[in-house]
């Protein structure tokens, strides 16, 4: 028995979630996920609403009434432009270029659903791409993993940078502590806080999530 069902097949966000120390299954959504579905202008909107028709998606057809189901969408916006998921190589690279030697906003929202009962928000991440040449940009086309990143790239391919006092994994796909507080508050869950696990992984002191330990980022304290 899990106390979660994950509504992504991404390998990140299963990664990260076993950060959080909960059982989980996967139970992938068939939502298509790009902004273009969601009629609104507003990107924060775009990503919860994309997260929750996922949670609901899989809650309705696979999960246990007593199973949280998480849902994410994550979404790269620049000079207005949301960016999903790229169609194809070509697609990727007008991502890319847009995004070179420029900073931009990474949103994640995220979805959990329990027998009827919802609750969603959005975090979001400024972000600074590095300058990327024609080479450099060609190179990371030719991974596999391109087309299934929003805005065709992987932060943890050093491709981008997050500052110490921001999410780091929000730019991953999952903000890790403030799922937390959601799965522990909302939901009465147990997880684990995982600012020492993703500092050891990162090899850097998060500042974000010292400032949610200790109750000072104007909100709950998440321990």
């Amino acid at each position: 028995m899990t106390d979660i069902v994950l509504a992504s097949a991404s390998p990140r966000r299963q990664r990260l979630m076993r950060w959080l120390g909960l059982r989980f299954s996967v139970a992938a959504s068939d939502v298509e996920d790009r902004p273009g579905t969601i009629h609104t202008a507003d990107p924060a909107e775009v990503a919860r609403a994309l997260a929750l028709a996922k949670a609901r998606d899989v809650a309705d057809r696979d999960a246990r009434d007593d199973a949280v189901v998480l849902g994410f969408d994550t979404l790269v916006v620049v000079d207005g432009e949301m960016f999903g998921k790229p169609r194809d190589a070509d697609d990727a690279r007008r991502m890319l270029d847009l995004l070179s030697g420029r900073v931009h906003e990474v949103i994640t929202g995220v979805a959990a659903v329990r027998a009827g009962r919802a609750a969603a928000f959005e975090h979001e991440t400024p972000v600074r791409m590095r300058n990327l040449s024609p080479a450099a940009v060609s190179s990371w086309l030719g991974e596999e993993e391109v087309l299934g990143c929003a805005g065709a790239y992987n932060i943890e391919r050093h491709l981008a940078e997050v500052s110490l006092d921001q999410c780091f994994q929000n730019v991953a796909g999952l903000p890790l502590c403030h799922t937390y507080g959601l799965l522990a508050e909302t939901f009465g869950l147990s997880p684990v806080w995982p600012e020492r696990t993703c500092n050891a992984a990162r090899g850097v002191s998060c500042e974000m999530a010292l400032r949610l330990r200790l109750g000072d980022d104007g909100g709950k304290q998440l321990r």
